[in-house]
């Protein structure tokens, strides 16, 4: 009996060992054209860390995280899509939320039920209650939709840090260099009471949120650079929907540069000042990147950690006329997602196989070896890490339904305003948008001859049947992922 279970615990003692420790970085509308190694980034970016990182491991040219920060965060935590996370709503001024934790579980909870130590540090934007002890075992967080948000601080300075679910007050320094202190602090062992464990640490990062605030030390970059005006940046434009077709955040100075209508930046409130502002914000993060990388090698575990670089959805600086996020295009929600891990994860490889943010977590539990508590609404992207050269021919399926999550997304809405619900697919080299509306126009559009999602072919008649074959797609998909008005979509105009 003895001899059993001696080899029972030394098994055990095996596999936990195997179990590769997790850094999820995690960073705030960090457009994929912020990083060098994009070749959709101006020629101008260095992120050089961000770019070792890469050549270290698997860049995706087609990820899909998120659309905006709470229900970005909610998908992260559940792996699930926004329409099937339960109980999750905001609650009085934004943005202020909070759910019910019977309801709404999160699965590092699970993590640490099967031997992991879980850690979190940086914003949290998903609810009142931030799971401290129930989810994680070390948590250091700007909770931002706090109910004392008014004294919460900003998102680059003297913030109000939660530690273990107390306030310890205003923290000064910059929110960047804070959270990748206590990120190295973590992974060097303090407040990991048993090293021996393997961990999982989401690090998030706010550093090109809104009002893109650079650190100090980086004001003065970038100078003297050229910024590519989008070709549709003013309106009207042809082959979108009216809200995308009408959106106007844009004029020309009279220099003849486009300036944004209200408010100002740093350096200005041009396109060029604004977009030079905003890459200023990212050179921290690539920075922390690079610190991030250099402690997981001073101490021994670069080799049993899986690395994810990645950002809750990217954001638009005037292409379809945005300055914004949440659109369904490419230039509003594209982020970077780069994956490595020494031994396990293919090096300096690049994957066009698009991928969705909920496609991370039945990933993580797949390399963690432990069973799925609940049913998903992602793939696991194991076999893309090993071989991600040979493209799967699967479909990517995205919705949007602003701040509203299940059961509140059991009808649509009768009037939206701003940017409308929406679903969206993508298979092959297409791309199909339905805008929830009714008699809207849908959108098709070919990727690899129209990245920047210019021209819709959905008004094309040589392509209806390439629409209808596409809608179908779509409306399959989001029966798979339990979409409950999924048998009320509304017509879409000329099918």
């Amino acid at each position: 009996m003895k001899i059993v279970l001696l080899l029972f615990l030394l098994c055990f003692a095996v596999n936990a060992a195997d179990k590769p420790n997790i850094l999820l970085i995690y960073t705030d509308d960090q457009s994929s054209r912020t990083v060098s190694c994009y070749p959709e980034a101006f020629d101008w970016v260095g992120t050089p860390n961000i770019d070792k990182l890469a050549s270290q491991g698997v860049r995706f040219g087609q990820a899909y995280i998120g659309t905006w920060c709470m229900p970005s965060r909610a998908s992260m935590l559940t792996g699930l899509l926004q329409h099937n996370v339960p109980s999750l709503k905001r609650v009085g001024a934004y943005p202020n939320a909070e759910y019910d934790p019977k309801l709404l579980q999160f699965w590092p909870k699970i993590f640490k039920q099967n031997g992991y130590t879980t850690g979190h540090i940086g914003k949290w934007h998903t609810g009142n209650d931030t799971g401290y002890g129930r989810d994680w075992d070390y948590q250091a967080v700007w909770n931002r939709p706090s109910k004392a948000d008014k004294g919460a601080g900003t998102y680059f300075l003297n913030q109000r840090i939660t530690v273990n679910g107390k306030n310890i007050g205003n923290v000064d320094g910059y929110a960047t260099d804070n959270y990748t202190d206590w990120a190295i602090d973590f992974i060097n062992g303090k407040n990991r009471p048993d090293q021996k464990k393997p961990w999982y640490l989401w690090l998030c990062l706010t550093g090109v949120h809104a009002p893109y605030t650079p650190a100090e030390r980086h004001m003065n970059a970038y100078k003297n650079i050229k910024v590519p005006v989008p070709a549709d940046i003013y309106p009207p434009r042809a082959g979108k929907p009216k809200y995308a077709s009408k959106e106007e955040k844009w004029i020309p100075n009279k220099n003849g540069e486009p300036k944004i209508f209200q408010g100002k930046g740093i350096h200005g409130n041009t396109l060029h000042d604004l977009v030079r502002q905003y890459h200023q914000a990212v050179k921290s993060i690539d920075e922390s990147v690079g610190r991030l990388m250099k402690s997981l090698k001073d101490s021994g575990q670069l080799e049993n950690t899986l690395v994810v670089f990645t950002s809750d959805q990217g954001f638009a600086w005037g292409q379809h006329g945005f300055r914004h996020k949440q659109a369904p295009y490419a230039g509003n929600i594209k982020a970077p997602l780069i994956i490595s891990m020494p031994g396990k994860v293919a090096v300096n490889k690049v994957c066009e196989t698009p991928v969705n943010g909920v496609d991370l977590v039945p990933t993580f539990f797949k390399l963690a070896g432990i069973e799925l508590p609940w049913r998903m609404d992602g793939q696991d992207i194991v076999p893309l890490l090993k071989d991600p050269e040979t493209f799967i021919d699967r479909p990517l399926i995205m919705t949007f339904s602003k701040s509203a999550f299940k059961p509140e997304t059991k009808e649509l809405p009768k009037k939206m305003k701003s940017i409308p619900w929406y679903a969206f697919v993508i298979k092959g080299n297409y791309k199909f948008i339905q805008t929830m509306v009714k008699n809207e126009i849908p959108e098709l559009y070919d990727l690899k001859k129209d990245p920047e999602e210019l021209n819709n072919l959905a008004l094309n008649p040589e392509f209806k049947e390439k629409v209808k074959e596409y809608h179908a797609l779509m409306v399959s998909e989001l029966k798979r992922t339990k979409l409950q008005y999924v048998d009320k979509l509304p017509k879409m105009k000329g099918f």
